[in-house]
């Protein structure tokens, strides 16, 4: 049964990245400083395309999904990472252990759906410029959408599931800063192989297909932009995708580095450090990298401040 740990162990321990007081203390300063950018650059996007009407298109409308997704994933993991860098009692509670693994892994999964639908769309944009508006209507969008978030949040049900059905031998103490599949996994003791497999298994499927089919779209769009018979045209082209190439390079490769390898192979601390890169490092490059060579976001965010303080200025008028 998959509750049947509960009645032998109750709680975790996490041990975090560190157990010195100094260093922790040194860690929450870096990482509270990590989530309030975070916060801050993604929620930006979010009101830029909201509020901008020249970013009501496709490619803007997956971006605010990532930057909603994002500020999701790292509030699954980070106000509890931050919480125990000042607790000396670092215990969660089975269930709570439950929970964050399925949210954290589901929103996981979700951003790998959505990077798939987003190299989609610079595919159907470079490839099909004549029937983008067609191919990508309003509601193909909004589709797609819904799509990765039902795919994330039912997808890693079996991952989950497989995970806390082993045997923990009664070890509680998990190697990492929140409950992850491979820490978890780490506690079993026995014969763990057809566990390592169906989880290898289910890694493959929500890592290596939807990588293989961004490797697709962008063979493509490399191809179609080769065509193009400008060189700032090609130039443009390569600076639309190459952010989003990026992004998935981070965020696919620390994934996979850290779930598609034998338990054997791996060394003590090292998943805990793999994973700070695509659950925390990835939703705060995001913003960046999506927006630093974006001309239409820089427009978007110029107009923001101008009327934020043109506003200012008619309310202290009004007031005096």
């Amino acid at each position: 049964m998959f509750w049947k740990n509960e009645t032998i162990l109750r709680e975790f321990v996490l041990l975090g990245l560190s157990s010195d007081p100094k260093t922790q203390v040194a860690l929450f300063i870096v990482f509270t400083s990590v989530y309030t950018i975070i916060l801050i650059g993604n929620f930006l996007i979010i009101v830029l395309v909201l509020t901008d009407a020249n970013l009501h298109t496709p490619m803007y409308f997956f971006l605010t999904n990532l930057s909603f997704l994002d500020l999701c994933y790292s509030t699954s993991t980070l106000p509890r990472m931050l919480k125990d860098f000042l607790s000396v009692n670092k215990v969660i509670p089975y269930g709570e252990c439950v929970a964050q693994m399925y949210i954290s892994l589901s929103l996981g999964v979700c951003e790998c759906a959505l990077l798939v639908v987003m190299a989609y769309d610079r595919y159907v944009a470079i490839c099909f410029p004549l029937h983008y508006t067609t191919i990508m209507s309003k509601m193909v969008c909004v589709r797609l959408a819904v799509g990765t978030w039902m795919c994330g949040f039912l997808l890693n049900i079996p991952s989950v599931i497989v995970t806390f059905n082993l045997h923990l031998c009664g070890h509680n103490k998990i190697n990492h800063f929140l409950c992850e599949g491979p820490a978890i996994l780490s506690l079993g003791c026995g014969n763990l192989i057809s566990m390592e497999l169906i989880n290898y298994i289910l890694s493959i499927i929500l890592l290596l297909t939807p990588v293989t089919f961004i490797v697709i779209s962008y063979v493509n769009i490399i191809l179609s932009i080769l065509k193009i018979a400008s060189s700032s045209g090609r130039r443009k082209a390569f600076s639309t995708c190459g952010s989003h190439m990026m992004v998935v390079a981070i965020f696919y490769g620390s994934a996979m580095a850290s779930y598609m390898k034998p338990r054997s192979s791996s060394l003590p601390g090292t998943d805990k450090v793999i994973s700070i890169f695509y659950g925390i490092v990835t939703p705060m490059l995001n913003p960046m990298i999506y927006t630093l060579k974006n001309n239409d976001v820089k427009a978007a965010f110029m107009k923001l401040i101008k009327k934020i303080n043109s506003d200012i200025v008619v309310s202290g008028n009004n007031n005096n």
